[in-house]
């Protein structure tokens, strides 16, 4: 191939032309995606507002990578696809009720055999067919899997430049049904059975079981779509700096995982155990937004902790003044977290004394979804393209 740049289909003149690019991380967390949806309804709107009004407007006309995990790979695969927040929330809530239903015993047991509605309302959404290649994408996607017959986080992007994207290879990822990546992204333990997927089916070694993405350290894939846009070894380059990268990451409701307390550090070891993963998986997602926050700048975000604080620039001159957006802070992107509080103070905050944070937080509650589209229209309102800076117009 004389230009290898062929390999974009239709969005080669989009990606070949060197421009600043904009990044937009989902969160996983069950049927919390609901919590996700209500800022990306309001993101939407604002942006379509501040760049013409077109109806046909998208958030994957706006953003060159959209990457997600668990439930955010659901949201990101539709949104890549050209799915309004609308369109994605109807089929999300309707989805809902077969991804996420607390199940009896008995039911879960069974789904170690069956994968049931899952597969066929993923299949129905993004096609049966319909692979990570150019043409039916977009924009770039990232969705986060773990293999677990490796045991390695995967991050699958449709970059035609990556390695493993090469059409000459007979493992090309390109060639992966994006229902199959996306159910490999959700397979929750014990909900679900894992994901198979045969990477080149004629050589068996190259088939693999799939699990969440969400039990990797990438729950919250902000900082490592950042690393996949422009360390070189992913043949993406993008430029970093403040003038030249964005990352917009949305969150679907954090809060700590309490355990023992000092006066009682034994009473409470089984349930130490059963929230061990939670643990991991909150303080994983802290992390990453935390390495965005230093290594980016970060223009607007939640207290990180009363020593950390929010980490935005000061200005030097002025105590607890906010650097100005106009002033270059030396950072690799800039960087908006929104993410809510699950806790009785944080929804508080939100106006919400009337939603119990202990309910909030379950990942598999269909029956919370009023509370979480409460929560979700509430953390909306915080949305402001002022964070986006220069970012904020096409």
């Amino acid at each position: 191939m004389n230009d290898r740049w062929e390999l974009w289909g239709p969005l080669e003149d989009r990606y070949r032309e060197p421009r600043p690019r904009r990044i937009l991380a989902l969160d996983g967390g069950g049927i919390r995606g609901v919590i996700t949806l209500g800022v990306l309804a309001r993101l939407e709107d604002e942006l379509r507002a501040a760049n013409g009004g077109d109806p046909g407007f998208r958030l994957c006309d706006f953003f060159d990578l959209i990457g997600g995990t668990s439930t955010g790979a659901i949201i990101a695969t539709g949104l890549a696809r050209g799915m309004s927040v609308a369109e994605i929330g109807a089929f999300y809530e309707a989805f809902g009720e077969t991804a996420f239903s607390r199940r009896k015993l008995w039911v879960r047991w069974k789904s170690l055999y069956e994968q049931g509605g899952l597969a066929d309302t993923l299949r129905d959404t993004f096609g049966r067919d319909t692979d990570l290649s150019p043409e039916h994408l977009r924009c770039l996607l990232v969705a986060v899997t773990r293999n677990a017959t490796t045991d390695s986080a995967w991050p699958i992007s449709s970059n035609p430049f990556a390695k493993y994207n090469d059409p000459a290879r007979s493992d090309c990822n390109l060639r992966i049904p994006l229902w199959k990546l996306v159910r490999a992204s959700t397979a929750a333990p014990v909900f679900f059975p894992p994901e198979v997927i045969a990477w080149d089916e004629h050589d068996p070694s190259k088939s693999f079981v799939f699990v969440d993405g969400g039990t990797t350290p990438y729950n919250n894939p902000a900082f490592l779509l950042f690393r996949m846009a422009t360390e070189p070894a992913y043949h993406l380059g993008w430029p970093a700096g403040e003038r030249n990268l964005l990352v917009v990451s949305v969150g679907t409701g954090g809060a700590p995982v309490l355990g023992d307390t000092a006066d009682a550090p034994e009473t409470n070891l089984l349930e130490a155990a059963t929230n061990t993963l939670s643990a991991l998986m909150s303080q994983a997602s802290v992390d990453q937004d935390v390495n965005c926050r230093v290594i980016g700048r970060c223009t607007y975000g939640g207290i990180v902790d009363r020593e950390l604080r929010d980490l935005t620039p000061v200005d030097p001159g002025i105590p607890d003044q906010p650097l100005e957006l106009a002033t270059d802070a030396g950072k690799a992107f800039l960087y908006v977290r929104y993410n809510a509080e699950l806790t009785d103070a944080g929804l508080a905050e939100l106006g919400l004394d009337g939603i119990d944070a202990r309910r909030a937080r379950k990942m598999d509650a269909v029956g919370n979804v009023g509370d979480l589209r409460a929560i979700g229209a509430a953390l909306a309102q915080r949305v402001d393209l002022a964070h986006l800076g220069d970012f904020a117009r096409l």
